[in-house]
């Protein structure tokens, strides 16, 4: 390591320090010991440029363990992001750009929120399946526009997730070759020695999933984090996988090695003393970088403009000998045409007869296919049940990464966090099936997305007691509260073919918002009221007979038509009855006071809102004078015919119901 070298690496060590001291806040562990790996990749073997944070060819950073966030804020302050000294001072404080674990879309040059444990080895992946994607269909001999590598960064707390194993067997299987991983191996978790809970062989491990296993003894060496780098670059059938063998905590002689360094400010004097022990030049002055260092560094990302430059300049001359295929680019790069859509009869096209909403969702898949190059998605083993296939997609396979059919395989929860980093990549707008009461294994993700604003599709089927026989471990009660009550979140519950096309045309023009398919297992009706009007979350699907109704029922999915034939004898009574069909409770939020008033006015106080789920979160529409028909236990294993009239959804229980509220 030469003496710039050396500075340039200390330069992050101090100034993760400092920030986390002025803090008192922070985990200085992992940036102290893996600022070797973190500065030599960045300087020497990735592609990126501080100019240009968004440059679709740059190689993608994921720092998989968050909680090190200040070993990213220090590379993207001294490479010059955009991130300034103050930023760093900054550091975990209300406003700041340098949150506690980097938050995708707050802080230029953060490329995937992190913080939950193995989450972004699970997004890496998804970046890397993107990259493979897209360069299969757009790369030309001489034109090799798509062309970079996604590295993660993750630790032992990491490679004990779940999720990381789930992703990275389905990484292996694939042979994402551009997919690089580095292990900060240093034994330490929160509690102590690693052995206290993890004693595999991880090298094994990940050589079992199909990877390419590489080790560096030392976590100090630079040349050899590099060749090993070079050497997992060099292989272009297998993902590598870098374990690097570092210390936590180097250079704080108090700390070094210890599970106290982890996750707590070093303290005054142990920050003196690990200036001191690198030899930095001022052990006095918070925050002090040598001017030298900070040239060196812009000296390095100059390169990045230069690769830039390059690329630009290789895709304006492909741009030229392939325009049909600049033309896909562009469409798959931006969101489709909200208008156009809207208009689209074809679209909004369906037969009058009764279908499973799982199966108009296939239809509407299969539709979009035509209209949405950038449409890729699958499910978790589910696809003939959850009908997510598209028949003219093509399996994304490591044989054939054109495929836009991806089988995710019995990997829920790797699923979901692959689709953010398909989203992240760019050039993808993923989707994503399971049956709804197996979306618990999503959530964590779905929750990720959420955050960092990206407009996923997850379809979720068999969404209600309707599964029938088997049982209550396949038959979800809670979880459309659950979904509910996230947010930044948009939940759709379509009632027939009609609202399932609203449902496809809310997630496909969704631009900031994951959106939930919620479907039927079970065949069900064309509604004659049924309109686009389901794109406001909530409409009168059917009037009273009177001016002012006596009643209005409030229903979802498979329910509305339960509500509307309650309708029709509840009017033979003399009742006259409002039936508003609520798909989405998060779209009928987004309304203007006056329309929402207009559906449920404040003086018809008599409401039942019926829905084979959890009651909660409908008590904000049927207030205290009214009622629910819902579920509040737990299903049951029969015919679903027989546990729907067993749960009370049924016309005679949602008409007693109503005339109980009346009569209150």
């Amino acid at each position: 390591m030469n003496t710039m070298d050396t500075s340039c690496v200390n330069a992050i060590r101090i100034l993760s320090a400092d920030a986390i001291e002025k803090a008192n806040s922070g985990h200085p562990g992992l940036p102290l010991g893996a600022a070797p790996m973190a500065y030599e990749l960045w300087a020497y073997h990735m592609k990126h440029n501080p100019n240009d944070a968004k440059w679709e060819n740059r190689d993608r950073f994921v720092l998989s363990g968050g909680h090190g966030s200040m070993l990213l804020y220090s590379l993207l302050h001294l490479f010059g992001y955009g991130v300034k000294l103050d930023d760093i001072k900054n550091f975990r404080q209300w406003g700041s750009i340098t949150p506690g674990h980097p938050e995708y879309g707050q802080t230029i040059g953060v490329d995937a929120s992190t913080g939950p444990l193995g989450a972004g080895m699970a997004m890496a992946v998804g970046m890397a399946m993107a990259e493979a994607h897209l360069a299969a269909l757009f790369n030309e001999p001489a034109y090799p526009i798509v062309d970079h590598y996604t590295f993660v960064l993750g630790g032992d707390g990491c490679l004990m997730e779940g999720i990381s194993s789930e992703a990275f067997s389905l990484a292996g299987t694939l042979g994402l070759h551009k997919l690089i991983v580095l292990y900060d191996s240093n034994h330490i978790s929160i509690e102590g020695d690693t052995r206290l809970a993890f004693t595999e062989n991880v090298q094994e491990r990940m050589k079992a999933f199909g990877f390419q296993t590489i080790t560096v003894e030392d976590g100090t060496d630079l040349q050899a984090i590099g060749a090993a780098i070079e050497q997992a670059k060099a292989d272009t059938e297998h993902p590598s996988f870098i374990t690097v063998k570092t210390e936590i905590g180097y250079g704080c002689p108090a700390k070094q090695g210890k599970a106290s360094a982890h996750g707590s400010p070093l303290g005054v004097d142990n920050v003196r003393a690990l200036k001191n022990k690198v030899g930095w030049p001022d052990v006095d002055t918070p925050f002090f970088v040598p001017d030298e260092v900070y040239a060196y560094y812009q000296s390095l990302g100059a390169r990045g403009e230069m690769a830039q430059a390059e690329w630009e300049s290789l895709f304006s001359a492909y741009s030229e000998a392939y325009p049909e295929k600049r033309k896909l680019w562009n469409a798959m790069h931006h969101g489709i045409d909200k208008e156009q859509l809207l208009k689209d009869d074809l679209f909004w096209q369906f037969e009058d007869k009764a279908q499973a909403t799982r199966s108009v969702s296939e239809i509407m898949i299969n539709r979009l296919q035509e209209r949405m190059p950038q449409l890729m998605g699958g499910s978790a083993d589910l696809a003939p049940s959850n009908k997510t296939y598209m028949k003219e997609g093509g399996d994304f396979s490591r044989t054939d990464y054109r495929g836009r059919n991806i089988h995710f395989g019995v990997r829920e929860l790797a699923m979901s966090g692959i689709m953010n980093g398909l989203a992240l990549h760019g050039g993808i707008h993923p989707y994503g099936g399971t049956f709804f009461v197996f979306s618990d294994y999503m959530k964590p993700m779905i929750r990720l997305a959420a955050l960092m604003e990206l407009p996923n599709t997850y379809v979720l089927t068999h969404d209600s007691i309707g599964v029938g026989e088997d049982g209550p471990t396949h038959e979800p009660v809670e979880q459309l509260a659950m979904y509910r009550a996230m947010p930044n979140m948009i939940v759709f519950r379509p009632a027939d073919a009609m609202e399932t096309a609203a449902a496809w045309y809310t997630a496909v023009t969704s631009q900031h918002t994951p959106v939930a398919l919620i479907l039927s297992r079970q065949n069900l009706p064309q509604l004659a009221g049924s309109s686009k009007e389901a794109l406001r979350g909530g409409y009168i699907i059917s009037e009273a007979n009177k001016t002012i109704p006596d009643a209005i029922l409030i229903a979802t999915g498979s329910e509305v038509a339960l509500a509307l034939q309650a309708q029709t004898v509840l009017q033979k009574q003399q009742i006259a009855v409002r039936v508003v069909s609520m798909p989405s409770m998060e779209l009928f939020e987004q309304q203007d006071e006056a329309y929402r008033k207009a559906v449920l006015p404040a003086f018809i106080r008599a409401r039942v809102a019926i829905e084979a789920g959890s009651s909660f979160g409908w008590q904000r529409y049927v207030g205290l004078d009214g009622a629910t028909v819902t579920l509040d236990r737990f299903g049951a294993s029969a015919p679903a015919e027989v546990l729907f009239k067993e749960f009370g959804f049924t016309v005679d229980h949602i008409v007693e119901k109503t005339k109980q509220v009346l009569r209150k």
